[in-house]
Parts: structure tokens; C-alpha cells; sequence
């Protein structure tokens, strides 16, 4: 495949995409990113993402914001150009191209913009109908996890060992709360209540997320931000994540252990279909 990319102002085919060595993304991860759900052709809570870009861009002090109508017409222009009917635009920004230095490049430096789409099965797919395994292993981020940065080295490298172990992702433990999983936010329902941890500098205040505690609210289901042990998400009724390529995707095992039947849930089946709804009926 050699898709149409956006790179600093210009359309161009993926294999002439080049950005320079000294670019701070390359350095130092200076840089942070978007994923933006692509359905029928069509974005999914873009406004949501272009808000949570600018404070991504604000928590880090980079000197200048990207116009929003300049970034969803190129995010359109993608999609046509690529004839994308169902997958992602993933969007990078980043400090732009100076001489390597600790200290920030001047604040005339021109930002590094590219962006690409990729073609994924996001509404039909075996996750969604069987549910995935989880393993648990220590959360060793840095302590701004809140802020969507490119640095993902260790969610890559928990992502890596739950493979090896035959497990289809991990979720992260600080003392002995589930933080979230390597890409998604992680959800748990017990006697009728949803649990999952409040928005903080810990974990990233998901897009879907949001949108999903506005589903669930839809549903009659209350939601609790008290967080929620390892041991709280094995005795679960139902266990799910979220994310912009997973939607609602039920966990059914977690550490080689069943989470209720061991097989996807109830409600957590009419969440993920209350979504999708949604998410179509306001696509732009």
C-alpha cells in the first residue's frame, strides 16, 4: 500500500514522507499525538480530540496551536485521498527541528505536523465478540500520563510482554489499583455499578472514555471514580476497555482467571452497540 501522508503543509506517498534527524520527536519524544476514529468514512468526536490536543500542546509549553478547521480539513483530505471507510488518522505534532539541546529551540521554530491513516476492522472483530485476556504487571510511567505524549516506550514494552505470555494486552497496577491498560482505559462492573479511576495526572482522560460514561449514563448505569483493586476486577461481573480503535471491548480473563462466565457481558454489549450509535450519529 503507498498511502497519501500529510506532512508540514503537503500531501505526499508514504515512501517520500522524510523528516529531518534532528526533528525533537527523533531526540528527545518531544512531541505528542491524536487518534482520531474514522467510520463510513466519517470522524469521530473530532472536536473532543482537537481539545485535548491544544492541552496536550499547553502542558508541554510548546510556543504556538494548530488551527483546528485546518487540521479537520486535511484530516478529510486524508480520508478521500486514501478512500478510507473504517480505521484511524493518527496525528503527530511535534517541537519542530532544531540543533540537539536539553533546553526548548527558539519559540520561532516552526512544529513538525504529519499525519496518516491506517485501515482497521473497528465495528466487526473477534475482540468485540469474544473478549480479550488481560495480565497485570507494575505501572512504571512517568507521572504525567494525563498529557498524550509520543513517549510510549514502556506501555510498548507491557503491550510486547503480554504477547509472549500469551495474553492479548496488560493493565497496569500502582499500589494495587488498576491505573489503565497499555492504549485504553480500563473498566470493571460490580453489583450493577461501573468502576474506573478518576481523570487525573495518572492515567489519560480518554476521548472514548468520555463519550462512553455519556452512554452508560444513557443505559441507567452509574459510575463510580473510586478506582478498583486487581482483586475487585477478578471478582468483576464484567470487566471492558476502551480506546478509539477498541470502542467498548469486553475482558474475559485476567491473569488466567475468568472474569464471571468467561465470557463477554451483558451490559457491556449494549454499551459498545449504544456507542457505535452515537459515535455514527454525530460523525463529521
Amino acid at each position: 500500500m503507498n498511502r497519501i501522508i500529510y506532512l508540514n503543509g503537503k500531501f505526499c506517498c508514504e515512501t517520500d514522507a522524510k523528516i529531518s534527524i534532528f526533528d525533537r520527536s527523533f531526540l528527545f519524544s518531544d512531541s505528542v499525538y491524536e487518534v482520531t476514529t474514522v467510520l463510513d468514512g466519517k470522524m469521530i468526536d473530532f472536536d473532543n480530540h482537537m481539545k485535548r490536543l491544544d492541552r496536550s500542546m499547553s502542558e508541554l509549553k510548546f510556543s504556538k496551536m494548530l488551527d483546528h478547521e485546518l487540521i479537520k480539513k486535511f484530516h478529510k483530505d486524508l480520508i478521500a485521498k486514501n478512500n478510507l471507510k473504517e480505521g484511524i488518522i493518527y496525528l503527530h505534532v511535534s517541537r519542530g527541528v532544531a540543533d540537539r539541546s536539553f533546553n526548548f529551540p527558539p519559540k520561532e521554530t516552526n512544529l513538525t505536523v504529519a499525519a496518516f491513516t491506517q485501515e482497521k476492522n473497528l465495528i466487526e472483530n473477534k475482540e468485540s465478540k469474544n473478549g480479550i485476556s488481560i495480565m497485570t504487571l507494575e505501572d512504571k510511567r512517568w507521572k504525567r500520563c494525563d498529557i498524550k505524549t509520543t513517549q510510549l516506550l514502556y506501555p510498548s514494552f507491557a503491550k510486547a510482554e503480554a504477547y509472549e505470555k500469551g495474553f492479548d494486552d496488560a493493565w497496569m497496577l500502582r499500589d494495587g489499583y488498576v491505573s489503565e491498560g497499555t492504549s485504553n482505559n480500563a473498566w470493571i462492573i460490580k453489583s450493577g455499578k461501573i468502576l474506573t479511576r478518576q481523570a487525573d495526572d495518572l492515567i489519560l482522560n480518554g476521548i472514548t472514555r468520555q463519550s462512553v460514561i455519556n452512554c452508560a449514563k444513557i443505559l441507567g448505569y452509574n459510575i463510580s471514580y473510586k478506582g478498583f483493586t486487581l482483586t475487585d476486577a477478578i471478582s468483576a461481573d464484567e470487566a471492558f476497555i476502551t480506546s478509539a480503535t477498541t470502542f467498548v471491548t469486553p475482558v474475559v480473563n485476567i491473569n488466567g482467571k475468568k472474569i464471571s462466565t468467561g465470557k463477554p457481558g451483558e451490559f457491556t454489549g449494549k454499551l459498545r452497540k449504544e456507542y457505535i450509535k452515537n459515535s455514527l450519529k454525530t460523525a463529521i
